[in-house]
């Protein structure tokens, strides 16, 4: 935190009124939350950004759709289009935003994939297009208490936990701490490759007093597979040019610094729309390393938006890669997760 975050607290005191009367209301039930009947299950958090929802929806789907059919909405940020669009093969990062388009293409357009502000209406319709739809897991929306999900799976990051958190502005939570009690689990994300019983009892220590007395605590990890090409069949060498726009790509660049030779990074905001600006950068530096022949290795996330211009021709013949990731689990958390989760559902 800043050394001038406290000077912030008074707007963090006024947001923090404003969103507990909110919450106040929903939970009074003055404010109406809906059930619907379709089954959803909610990843989210109590921070802005760079808690790895996405990953943890792709496992999600990756481990439960062999059992039933599953869906996925989202708000679909940095999109240019409002409203309700379902994902195609034609789908564009402008049209339903690039995390989105990242899952379907994932999943080879199998998992239908959605987006929409107002989760409610965007049920209802999945409900009628698609009745063998069995779940739909919503990315990030913790906050939308409009609609009343069958199951939360609240998020935090390892290295800045929200028990350690204060509220916009003063620091980075959407809602006080004590939102945390509507998670049905608590998933602890990007922990480091070894972690200690200790230091996972420490952890959980300090996030048990904002939970209900039996939500389970789980921590998992950031996987990541061999980078593969986009738009060209060249060799990967090993010499990189890294571009990444995410909340936090501390461990993305500091994965790829210890096992690449890492000649630059570049370095922009999530869900950032590369432009021309960006492009020429790209092409100076590209140009500047000829000798060492780089590649530009990049996100899942990021790798939407410039397959879309490399296939414009935009990207010249600069090759450019992918480094997937994945949630990853100890064997005993990832099936004690997915049988709670199953047991939430079948109930349903």
């Amino acid at each position: 935190m800043p050394w001038y975050a406290f000077l912030l607290a008074p707007l963090a005191l006024i947001f923090r009124i404003i969103t507990g009367i909110r919450n106040w209301l929903f939970d009074r039930q003055i404010l109406k939350s809906f059930k619907l009947p379709i089954p959803s299950l909610v990843v989210g958090n109590l921070s802005v950004g760079g808690t790895g929802k996405t990953p943890m929806v792709e496992f999600l789907i990756r481990n439960l759709r062999g059992e039933f059919e599953i869906g996925s909405l989202s708000r679909g940020y940095g999109r240019k289009t409002r409203g309700f669009f379902q994902a195609k093969h034609e789908s564009s990062p402008a049209e339903i935003g690039d995390e989105p388009l990242q899952i379907f293409q994932k999943f080879d357009g199998k998992v239908p994939v959605f987006v929409g502000e107002d989760r409610v209406s965007a049920l209802e319709k999945i409900a009628g297009m698609y009745p063998g739809v069995k779940a739909v897991i919503l990315d990030d929306a913790f906050q939308h208490r409009k609609l009343k999900a069958d199951f939360y799976c609240l998020l935090t990051p390892y290295f800045s936990p929200f028990s350690g958190d204060y509220l916009l502005p003063m620091g980075k939570l959407r809602e006080s701490r004590s939102g945390a009690r509507r998670a049905d689990v608590l998933v602890v994300t990007k922990c480091p490759e070894t972690l200690s019983l200790a230091q996972k009892q420490k952890t959980e220590a300090e996030l048990r007093p904002y939970l209900e007395q039996k939500v389970p605590v789980f921590f998992s990890k950031i996987g990541y597979g061999e980078p593969y090409a986009i738009a060209h069949s060249v060799s990967f060498a090993g010499a990189v040019i890294l571009l990444a726009g995410l909340a936090d790509d501390g461990p993305f660049v500091s994965y790829c610094q210890g096992r690449f030779d890492v000649l630059e990074v570049l370095s922009y905001p999530d869900h950032y729309d590369y432009g021309r600006d960006e492009l020429g950068r790209i092409a100076q530096l590209a140009e500047k390393h000829l000798q060492q022949k780089p590649v530009l290795l990049t996100t899942e996330k990021d790798a939407v938006k410039l397959k879309s211009l490399a296939n414009q021709g935009f990207l010249g013949e600069i090759p450019i890669f992918v480094l997937p990731i994945e949630a990853q689990f100890e064997s005993k958390d990832k099936q004690m997760l997915l049988s709670y989760i199953r047991e939430k559902f079948s109930k349903k």
